[in-house]
């Protein structure tokens, strides 16, 4: 992986979130990467529950306000950065008052999913790829991991098609056990319809479920990575049947060279 460029983004990261198997994965499989000698960013939304004062998040004023256009309404988009304590990896926040601000990671304290959570999930790809491009910095690889990031292969293979800072970048997904099972708005591929993507693009969104958007991350990934014990069986099958280059699922204590074989020998050859 020497000076090989990986871009992480995830819907989750400790020690900014409770541990759990996602949020731990997007601190261990970045660790690694910079152990090999590879250059690594996370990102990450800046969730109301995310303490900025302990955690000392600041704003970084070059990369924030530009507004984003979500659904013909123009977003304003905020980028804040920290650093993992005694770890050379930095983790951007892409943050927005309405879509953020004192919100949880996908419902609310009820267990009811935000209405929004569709529009919070194309604001985060755009956010993102936006950001990236304002730092000039040109992944070899892209991995997503978790709800919120399952546009990114979507946006990157379609509405940043002709990007050319991710003219040779390789998108991963990674998947876990299911966060919800309510579906997002059945706006969602109007809304995707705005940003000019082609309904044969998003033709399996037509019920948004979690389900529905891994199939759909699924068919916009170069490669992927069973990463829970305990994934939907449907997606699995989704998975498995793609024929695309797999990473099964491997223990906590056996990954590293198992991901690094991955992305050294299937993913960027």
């Amino acid at each position: 992986m020497t000076e090989k460029k990986v871009l992480f983004v995830s819907s989750e990261v400790v020690p900014y979130l409770p541990e759990t198997n996602l949020s731990n994965m997007t601190f261990e499989v970045p660790k690694k990467v910079n152990e090999l000698g590879g250059q690594t960013r996370i990102f990450i939304p800046k969730y109301g529950m995310i303490n900025e004062r302990r955690h000392q998040l600041h704003e970084v004023i070059r990369l924030s306000g530009m507004n984003l256009v979500i659904n013909d309404i123009d977003v304003p988009l905020i980028i804040k950065v920290a650093s993992i304590p005694k770890e050379r990896m930095q983790v951007y926040f892409i943050d927005n008052e309405d879509y953020f601000k004192g919100r949880q990671l996908s419902t609310d304290e009820e267990g009811n999913l935000y209405p929004d959570n569709d529009e919070r999930a194309i604001f985060f790809a755009k956010g993102v790829i936006e950001t990236v491009k304002k730092l000039n910095w040109s992944p070899d690889v892209i991995h997503v991991q978790g709800w919120i990031s399952l546009l990114m292969p979507l946006y990157c293979k379609h509405y940043y098609a002709d990007e050319p800072i991710l003219a040779n970048t390789k998108i991963v997904s990674s998947f876990f056990g299911s966060p919800f099972d309510q579906p997002l708005s059945k706006d969602l591929i109007k809304k995707l319809a705005f940003d000019g993507i082609d309904a044969e693009h998003t033709k399996d969104l037509a019920v948004p479920d979690f389900t529905a958007l891994a199939k759909n991350a699924i068919r916009h990934s170069d490669g992927l990575i069973i990463a829970d014990k305990d994934i939907d069986k449907a997606i699995k099958k989704e998975i498995l049947s793609s024929k695309k280059p797999l990473l099964n699922f491997v223990e906590t204590e056996d990954f590293e060279g198992q991901y690094n074989d991955f992305y050294t020998n299937q993913i960027l050859t």
